[in-house]
């Protein structure tokens, strides 16, 4: 396996070429004070150095190794705790954390990089500090001012570490038949009992302390989603002073036995009249869950991104040492026995689609991070709004697109390396098993595909999808002539995408079932249609400055392989839409 290196040119390409990060900053006083071009800088070449030499070189032996459970005790893989040490202490747990209690205060923008990083490096040990940055998360927005002074600094510093627990065995998308109770306590703590499933980093020997976030029913809760409160239940309860006291009444009952990320402890969860503290109002916890939802689904689409790119980098270095056949025009390496596989027309579709997919993802995923920068920091109620639309529409998209295309290419990068890419020490199979997961959790891709349809399209009558096609548009008709050969074939994908919006919008009117059958199909034309934005964009920054580094004239032949063999997959797609739901339903169900 390649040794990982941080695309750090690329993501200073993305950040400053193409959407002028600092510009945007400058517009959004309370990130003003707190970043500036030096500063991420600083942050990307560090955070480079720490994964590929920290987490990076843990990541196979890891994978082999696994996590050990043993009397609710649970052991991470050798390497993990000095590793997660050196992370924590580096600040990085608290990368977009509030400067207020501890965190470095950085927008999504520059924080996704680094989430992408350690993610690249290994996903397992990036799923750790990922579930404690989003128990952060909610509990900045929603929790009392006494609860977040005790337990965010120490969070946001790497010492403790947080968990969500939601999912129960009977309960999975369905929150709403959860069965897990609070019951008021005379001193206002409440007692939660009941079991979870599927919980990351629920146990685990990294920190001193983990903080579970979890959902739970008040006795006289509303049936439904409607009767869900949030609680911070801590493994160790917390004195006065701040010190760690008494154990609370959590335990790990087991871990699973997965397919990948074998080294991130994924846990059944018992809580039997655990002490816990209610966050924000009763009953209101799903919309406490839902403040770090978006953030969540952005950084599982961005695991899916990172799996990717080291599949990528493997895959490139392998094409270009290993010799078998010749090139179909005649020897290239004359003085070999045979020529890299680089040099065949099959093994380049591979790269190119990964590399083409790869690229515009991170292009997407910083779009979509600073749509969640501008709806965070904007003082103008307009532009405020209009980010905070544009991520309810985006967001699905980036979550299960990412992560679509992130199995696709590791998959590719596992077919390069032939045979050796089913044998585990090459490195190429654990990244296809590891992210297998992100399309599942945090919301199945097919969920988000509803939600996306459902919600967000149909939901808003097509007014959020109306804003994000009228900024392309406006994009191609002010786009210099120079642009054509980009924003030509944007264009047309456009109005295919403008086209297939409305036939949907129409076609639910009689038929409910066209929202489920059409809209996995639907997200990836919608999917490839942004990605074709994203390189438009990137070939408007790279254009003209081919001669001056190698990078522009690749990023402009990938721009090309593109729109030429990626972008008309959305015609497929398409036919497939338009085909309605009635094929669906031709058996019955005792015919499967």
């Amino acid at each position: 396996m390649a040794d990982y290196k941080a695309p750090l040119r690329d993501m200073r390409f993305v950040l400053n070429e193409v959407f002028d990060v600092a510009s945007l900053w400058a517009q959004l006083p309370a990130l003003a004070e707190v970043v500036d071009a030096e500063t991420v800088e600083a942050i990307l070449e560090e955070a480079g150095k720490v994964t590929s030499r920290s987490i990076a070189p843990l990541n196979r032996a890891s994978d082999e190794e696994g996590c050990h459970w043993k009397d609710t005790v649970v052991t991470t893989p050798q390497g993990f705790p000095q590793a997660y040490q050196t992370y924590a202490e580096g600040g990085w747990v608290g990368v977009g954390g509030d400067p207020h209690y501890g965190g470095m205060g950085m927008p999504k923008a520059v924080s996704a990089q680094v989430e992408e990083m350690v993610n690249s490096s290994s996903l397992a040990f990036g799923l750790y500090p990922m579930l404690t940055a989003g128990a952060c998360l909610s509990l900045n927005a929603h929790a009392s001012e006494e609860l977040k002074a005790i337990y965010l600094p120490n969070m946001y510093a790497g010492t403790w570490a947080g968990s969500m627990c939601l999912t129960e065995a009977h309960a999975g998308t369905d929150l709403g038949i959860i069965r897990t109770k609070a019951e008021p306590q005379a001193d206002g703590s409440y007692k939660v009992s009941g079991t979870k499933i599927f919980i990351t980093g629920g146990e685990h020997d990294l920190t001193e302390n983990i903080i579970h976030l979890v959902l739970a029913k008040l006795p006289d809760a509303p049936a439904g989603p409607k009767g869900i409160s949030l609680f911070l239940v801590p493994k160790f309860m917390v004195n006065a002073d701040g010190s760690l006291g008494a154990r609370n009444i959590v335990s790990c009952g087991s871990i699973e036995h997965k397919m990948g990320i074998q080294a991130s402890a994924t846990c059944v969860m018992n809580f039997d009249a655990a002490v816990g503290y209610l966050v924000g109002e009763p009953n209101k916890g799903l919309a406490a869950m839902f403040t770090m939802m978006n953030y969540e689904r952005l950084g599982v689409g961005i695991q899916g991104l990172a799996s990717a790119e080291r599949s990528y980098q493997n895959a490139v270095e392998y094409a270009r040492d290993r010799l078998q056949s010749r090139s179909p025009t005649g020897p290239k390496a004359k003085d070999k026995v045979a020529d890299p596989i680089i040099v065949h027309p099959d093994v380049r579709r591979m790269l190119l689609t990964m590399k083409a997919c790869n690229e515009g993802g991170r292009a997407f995923s910083t779009y979509v991070a600073l749509q969640l920068d501008t709806a965070k920091y904007s003082e103008d109620p307009a532009t405020r709004k209009r980010a905070e639309d544009l991520v309810a529409l985006l967001t699905p998209v980036a979550k299960a697109f990412l992560t679509d295309l992130g199995l696709e290419t590791a998959v590719h990068g596992q077919q390069v390396f032939g045979g050796h890419g089913f044998i585990r020490e090459w490195g190429q199979e654990q990244l296809v098993r590891d992210v297998r997961i992100t399309q599942i959790y945090e919301g199945t891709n097919g969920i988000q595909a509803l939600d996306l349809v459902g919600r967000k399209v149909i939901g808003s009558g097509g007014a959020f999808y109306q804003l994000f096609a009228d900024e392309i548009r406006h994009f191609i008709k002010t786009a210099a002539p120079a642009l054509g050969e980009f924003t030509q074939p944007l264009d047309a994908a456009l109005t295919n995408l403008d086209e297939l919006t409305a036939w949907l919008l129409d076609r639910v009117k009689n038929d409910p079932n066209e929202i489920g059958a059409a809209s996995v199909e639907y997200l990836h034309v919608f999917g490839y249609t942004a990605y074709a934005y994203m390189w438009a964009l990137m070939a408007k920054a790279a254009l003209g400055k081919e001669g001056q580094e190698d990078f522009y004239a690749s990023k402009l032949g990938t721009a090309r392989f593109y729109f030429a063999r990626l972008l008309p997959r959305i015609h497929s797609l398409t036919t497939a839409v338009k085909a309605g739901s009635e094929s669906l339903f031709l058996l019955d169900a005792e015919q499967f």
